[in-house]
């Protein structure tokens, strides 16, 4: 059992002066220090139901609003976690993410309204903290001050790429048989469970691998076939140091990419390829730049539709079949084909649906595809198609098994609690006491800034 302790209650004339003493801060224009209570509250609501309104809130977001939205959180099974606040002293903007999360103590995703703003982090084991941003920023600037509308988008959002178990996860007849199945099976027995499984772990991956290796091999194929056609002689009179240098670096990356290939055991070993691909194709558009006597091109991500196409020229709106509408990095004939109403130059891959998109291909892509792009802005660009629901982090995201950075894969995992053991570079304020249009998520989220994500 827990001890509550509580302030005696204080009556007669020390209540009285307490009083005059409130009313005279009031007068002055000063405020009495914020309470930890409104905090410790909701830390300890979140931790039941995953939903905290302050009762200053109620008017803005009903009791029946928050139990139809707890039912929805638990149903999803996620550790998503919404506080709805005043802008009041009692939540200071500084440090109210990372004490909220030290408070509730469990690796996931926080959204927190605050007075009329809306701001969504997270831990990155959970969701990577730029998707957790977009999507927020989202779901503020579709619903005009709704709350309930803004925090429900952001939950049905969310949970599509949120990993991990909610809080109020029930306990599975298997974790209590398991054991003792374990138990009795002793020696040989467990030997031979946690050897086929492993068995079947080493078949899946080899199977996505083999996948992979037929699109990586085109990859390096096509980048080869660039250096073959390219009308350049190091020797020439014409070529300098600069030249002779981009060309090197080209033909470096292309056979560290066939290397790294080559040696490749599991699906995350093909993520350097790719951006060994990607670091030679901006090499080959430097060496271009400088013979023809251009500016040297912005360090810009590939084109998004087929990352063969070589670095991006322009940001360009476009949405996917069924899909809502996003900005993507797009090469200048793609580009050109969107401005005139033609459709997109897009890699396919063959899945056993016939050949799709490679954002509709399945998890085995998101190495392949982190390679090329990295950074954490993917989930964002593949929002609503089956690569981009099972990507959490686009650097390192794959399947859950490997690929994650290494301080990922220590401390809890997604839905466990870590208490105040978390990364707090996931979690930051700089959000908070901006106003309008400031607030919201999202930020820069859409333009690109260039090769920066």
């Amino acid at each position: 059992m827990r001890t509550v302790l509580r302030r005696p209650r204080t009556t007669g004339p020390a209540a009285a002066l307490g009083a005059a003493l409130l009313g005279l801060l009031m007068v002055f224009g000063l405020s009495a220090p914020a309470s930890a209570s409104g905090l410790n509250d909701a830390a300890d609501s979140l931790k039941k139901t995953q939903v905290y309104v302050d009762p200053a809130m109620a008017d803005r977001f009903s009791k029946a609003q928050a139990d139809k939205l707890a039912e929805k959180l638990k149903d999803a099974d996620k550790p998503i976690f919404i506080a709805v606040l005043p802008d009041s002293p009692a939540y200071p903007t500084k440090n109210l993410f990372s004490d909220l999360r030290t408070k509730v103590g469990i690796v996931g995703v926080y959204g927190i309204w605050r007075g009329n703003q809306f701001v969504a982090q997270s831990d990155a084991k959970a969701l990577a903290p730029k998707s957790a941003d977009a999507i927020a920023g989202a779901a503020f600037r579709s619903n005009s001050g709704d709350i309930n509308a803004t925090v429900t988008e952001f939950v049905d959002s969310a949970a599509k790429q949120t990993k991990g178990d909610g809080p109020q996860h029930s306990t599975s007849i298997a974790w209590i048989l398991v054991p003792l199945l374990l138990l009795v099976l002793a020696g040989a027995g467990a030997f031979l469970l946690f050897r086929r499984a492993r068995k079947r772990k080493e078949d899946r991956l080899r199977a996505e691998l083999a996948q992979l290796r037929t699109v990586v091999d085109e990859d390096i194929t096509a980048f080869g076939e660039e250096l073959d056609r390219l009308d350049f002689n190091p020797g020439a009179a014409d070529a300098d140091d600069a030249q002779r240098a981009d060309y090197t670096h080209a033909l470096d990356s292309y056979d560290r990419a066939k290397r790294t290939m080559d040696g490749a055991k599991q699906p995350e070993d093909v993520r350097p390829v790719t951006e060994a691909l990607e670091d030679g194709r901006f090499a080959l558009a430097t060496l271009a730049a400088r013979r023809e006597g251009r500016p040297l091109p912005e360090r810009r991500v590939p084109c998004f539709f087929d990352p063969r196409h070589g670095p991006s020229v322009a940001d360009v709106q476009w949405a996917p079949q069924g899909g809502a509408p996003r900005t993507v990095p797009a090469c200048a004939d793609d580009a050109a084909r969107l401005a005139g109403g033609q459709e997109p130059d897009i890699r396919t891959v063959q899945t056993e649906h016939g050949h799709q998109p490679y954002w509709n291909a399945g998890p085995a892509y998101s190495p392949w595809a982190g390679g090329y792009f990295g950074g954490g802005m993917l989930p964002g660009l593949l929002v609503g198609t089956m690569l981009g629901s099972m990507l959490s982090t686009p650097s390192y995201a794959y399947g859950g098994d490997y690929g994650h950075d290494h301080d990922a894969n220590d401390g809890a995992d997604a839905g466990d609690y870590s208490g105040g053991d978390f990364n707090s570079s996931d979690f930051n304020d700089s959000d908070f006491g901006g106003g309008g249009d400031d607030f919201g998520g999202g930020g820069d989220f859409g333009d690109f800034g260039g090769g920066d994500f």
